[in-house]
């Protein structure tokens, strides 16, 4: 990690979804690739991931959808972020996202969007490569 504190990551649920399988498989792939990982488990609502974020002071959030309520739960962490001062933590998401949403979805302050099939090495070398502090 070149020197750098190591990376503190976030991975949250957000919403209704009850898959976590992907969360899971992702978290222990950080924590085997050097990050600390928490995982803040099924059902929790924005206000609870931003909050948690902050409590843990992160380097990066997660968020997993699987339940097509990613246009409306993604931004609503990007905006309570905001609202709350959060610039400099790196928001990812992924899931069952359409290829056609990604670019809204960024709009609206998603770092980036990994879909189904993304290599965990791919996601790995972006909070790597992308982290803001």
């Amino acid at each position: 990690m070149n020197g750098k504190k190591k990376i503190k990551v976030l991975l949250a649920k957000p919403g209704l979804d009850g898959h976590d399988r992907g969360a899971k498989v992702l978290s222990l792939a950080l924590r085997d690739s050097g990050m600390e990982v928490i995982y803040t488990g099924l059902r929790q609502t924005p206000e609870d991931i931003v909050n948690a974020a902050l409590q843990e002071d992160v380097d990066v959030v997660g968020l997993s959808c699987l339940s097509g309520a990613h246009n409306h739960l993604f931004p609503r962490v990007a905006e309570l972020m905001k609202e709350r001062g959060v610039s400099d933590v790196l928001l990812i998401g992924g899931g069952i996202i359409p290829k056609s949403d990604v670019s809204e979805l960024k709009k609206n302050g998603m770092d980036e969007i990994f879909g189904p099939g993304t290599p965990i090495k791919t996601i790995v070398d972006f909070v790597e490569s992308n982290r803001k502090r």
